[in-house]
């Protein structure tokens, strides 16, 4: 298949920049490819933001990658065991890329140089400083990135 990578890594640059969570500006720059209209995709992945739901767990970019990978995996003449483990496994390979460039796939641990990242349900203002003291629209392109590659090399 042929992707334009650059192109999905600006598109959800731009999404994440009008506001949209990180796991949901990776879900949706691929949008057209998982047969799923943009309203439920917002609503599917919103969870999955800030380290799932401000919690700072798994990052959600990671989470979002598993989720198109999960959406893109084809279970053709296999069942539930098999698709599980052919979509584990590419969730464990993009995460390990994630990792690799990283550090690690954990949301406090790539936001440790805010000390007491706050865990509070309510998401911060998107401002100046917001954007400049996070490196959360980095990894937003980072995971694009990764699965944008993924896709273009695999369908």
């Amino acid at each position: 298949m042929e992707i334009d990578v650059q192109a999905r890594v600006a598109s959800a640059r731009a999404f994440f920049m009008e506001g949209c969570s990180c796991s949901q500006s990776v879900v949706l720059a691929f949008q057209d490819l998982l047969g799923v209209d943009e309203p439920t995709l917002r609503r599917l992945s919103i969870g999955l933001g800030a380290g799932v739901g401000r919690l700072r767990e798994v990052c959600g970019t990671v989470g979002a990658m598993a989720m198109v990978a999960g959406t893109m995996a084809r279970p053709e003449g296999k069942d539930n065991r098999q698709q599980k483990s052919d979509t584990y496994a590419i969730v464990q390979q993009l995460a390990g890329e994630f990792r690799q460039k990283n550090g690690t796939i954990v949301c406090r641990e790539l936001l440790a140089a805010r000390a007491g990242a706050d865990t509070s349900h309510v998401p911060e203002e998107r401002t100046e400083e917001y954007y400049r003291s996070r490196p959360c629209l980095g990894l937003v392109e980072c995971s694009t990135k990764i699965i944008a590659e993924y896709i273009a090399k695999n369908y």
